[in-house]
């Protein structure tokens, strides 16, 4: 009976690896839609919820403040330098 059997044509073998391939990302977890917001404080203002958001853009209150320190590759600029 396998002699029978006759080569798989290119749009057969296209179809039999597009079966066969794996998702680069894992599974697909499915999850409810959602929308993160951020209120702010002093004024109330809804905005959006970035990474790195660190201004309300309606008042200017500020919701993070950062200070630098010196790190490995990059070290904090000295303001009197470039007066």
């Amino acid at each position: 009976m396998e002699d029978n059997k006759k080569p798989l044509s290119i749009l057969e073998k296209m179809k039999q690896k597009a079966l066969d391939q794996k998702n680069y990302g894992g599974k697909f977890v499915e999850e409810a839609a959602k929308v993160t917001t951020r209120t702010c404080p002093n004024c109330g203002a809804g905005r959006a919820k970035q990474d790195g958001l660190t201004h309300c853009a309606y008042c200017g209150f500020e919701f993070l403040a950062v200070d630098l320190t010196d790190g490995i590759n990059i070290k904090k600029e000295d303001n009197s330098k470039n007066q």
